[in-house]
């Protein structure tokens, strides 16, 4: 049995991420938020308004999130050592994870805040949440359009879009709530938006919560079917078979295989090689960078009991 395994960390295709522009990207956005929650919180307290108060809070978990993130994303150029042979890029799913946790804990907490308020409703300056709203989606949106180039690439840059998106369109949301407010003295609306915040923050969570989750266990990343990978496999000019396939996350943006490679009795070294350059090149072009194949010669060449024992 023969084995191949490959490294490819700088290939050229679509998949990479700007090093460079993410790392600004979120330099950027991390202080552009914090200045922003220092505002909504001191708007807040001082009118009293739970909705502002509440996307303070939001604001202030994806404040968190971005450091996370940024601190992820340096420790995935992390060298390979003796005892973290991977070196340290899982960090980055497992901040995802943590991210995904510490949002849900802040929906609890503004829930139950605006259902105590929603009942005790107080007079609000609906023109000033309007504003400070206003100054939100500005720059929630235009820090989000930093992250737009890279977030196919990897979870944390996708999730800290996202979230910053979510948040222009809650300030959207609460710019329209903060008018209503001013024309009607509907003031139980603040609590209502509150609501409509956590909402908002659930819907985007769950499936950063789920990813990430899946990832921590070793799951097969979710743009990855392993039935395709072997199909691929199988549209090469003398693969015989692709099977005992793992697959799963070293980082949110780069994963790995390992999978058992059954060529014909009669193939060459020579052919050997070409095909397995092919493979790599195939699943490189599935996001896959990490490449571990244990070739074997003859269709029956390994027994699914065999192949698993010890697995």
């Amino acid at each position: 049995m023969g084995h191949d395994h490959t490294h490819n960390h700088h290939h050229g295709h679509s998949h990479s991420i700007e090093a460079k522009n993410v790392n600004g990207a979120f330099i950027t956005g991390i202080f552009l938020n914090a200045l922003f929650v220092v505002v909504e919180v001191i708007v807040g307290f001082s009118i009293n308004s739970l909705s502002l108060l509440a996307d303070a809070g939001h604001n202030l978990a994806d404040v968190g999130a971005l450091i996370l993130s940024l601190l992820a994303f340096r420790l995935m150029k992390s060298q390979p050592t003796k005892n973290f042979t991977y070196g340290l890029k899982k960090t980055s799913v497992l901040v995802a994870l943590l991210n995904a946790m510490v949002l849900l804990v802040s929906i609890g907490a503004i829930v139950y805040e605006a259902i105590h308020r929603l009942f005790r409703p107080e007079p609000l300056p609906g023109i000033t949440i309007a504003i400070v709203a206003g100054v939100g989606i500005v720059i929630n949106a235009s820090s989000a359009m930093l992250f737009m180039r890279n977030k196919e690439s990897d979870l944390n840059v996708k999730s800290a879009y996202l979230h910053l998106m979510s948040d222009a369109v809650v300030s959207l949301g609460l710019v329209i709530g903060g008018i209503i407010i001013y024309f009607t003295n509907l003031f139980w609306l603040d609590s209502v938006l509150s609501m409509v915040v956590a909402a908002v923050i659930l819907f985007n969570t769950w499936n950063l919560l789920k990813e990430s989750l899946r990832l921590s266990l070793d799951g097969v990343p979710a743009n990855i079917e392993i039935e395709d990978i072997r199909k691929m496999a199988l549209g090469i000019k003398g693969v015989q078979d692709l099977h005992h396939i793992h697959i799963w996350a070293l980082s949110t943006n780069q994963n790995a295989l390992t999978a058992h490679l059954v060529l014909p009795f009669e193939t060459s070294i020579e052919e050997e090689i070409k095909i397995k350059h092919e493979l790599r090149h195939q699943l490189e072009h599935k996001n896959i960078s990490h490449i571990t194949l244990e070739t074997e010669r003859g269709q029956g060449a390994c027994e699914t009991e065999r192949c698993d024992e010890g697995q």
